[in-house]
């Protein structure tokens, strides 16, 4: 773990359906100079111009750069040891690999030059990975992480956040996991029947 610099901040956006104008208008209210991607596939099945063959251009009109860190630090990683049985992503694991910790070192680099966003789909951060897993790290690590919101509020998040409550027999990877399953693989059923 790197020591945070003295103004260690991080902002997050999600492209949810808002128009690429309007997209464009919160990433320049914000002064956003370098939008990192964090979705593991950079495509929407809703929002056209939120793909990557385009988003690079949104960003670009709005003065921002863009880069893409989704094979890093996105939320649906390769590999089935970074799932549990029931489909949700361990983000333990996925913190402790390699890959995501040179995407993350990458990340504060840029953060500590530039005013960085990280993007992922969701508008409301709460549950989406780019707040659960990546800004929970760098919140460990002494971050700030500002959450910028599609009304063009920013709220901002210094406090490490904390798992969700568990029973005593719950370990502490178990807790910290996506809050939906998201394997590209169905969940194997478990039964005693055959």
């Amino acid at each position: 773990m790197s020591e945070p610099a003295r103004d260690a901040r991080l902002l997050t956006i999600g492209h949810s359906n808002h128009s690429a104008e309007h997209f464009q208008r919160l990433l320049v209210q914000h002064g956003v100079e370098v939008l990192v991607d964090v979705r593991s596939w950079p495509r929407s099945r809703y929002v056209e111009w939120a793909d990557r063959s385009r988003i690079v251009e949104v960003a670009r009109m709005a003065g921002a750069r863009y880069l893409f860190l989704g094979s890093e630090l996105g939320g649906r990683p390769d590999g089935d040891e970074f799932y549990d049985s029931e489909g949700h992503v361990l983000y333990g694991r996925v913190a402790r690999s390699a890959g995501f910790r040179a995407g993350l070192g990458r990340l504060r680099r840029g953060a500590e030059r530039y005013r960085v966003a990280i993007m992922c789909s969701e508008e409301d951060p709460a549950a989406c990975h780019r707040r659960l897993l990546v800004s929970k790290v760098l919140l460990g690590e002494g971050w700030t992480v500002d959450h910028i919101r599609g009304d063009g509020r920013c709220e901002t998040e210094e406090r490490p956040i904390e798992h969700a409550e568990g029973s005593l027999f719950d370990d502490e990877e178990s807790l910290w996991r996506s809050s939906l399953s998201v394997s590209r693989r169905r969940p194997q059923k478990i039964s005693s029947a055959a």
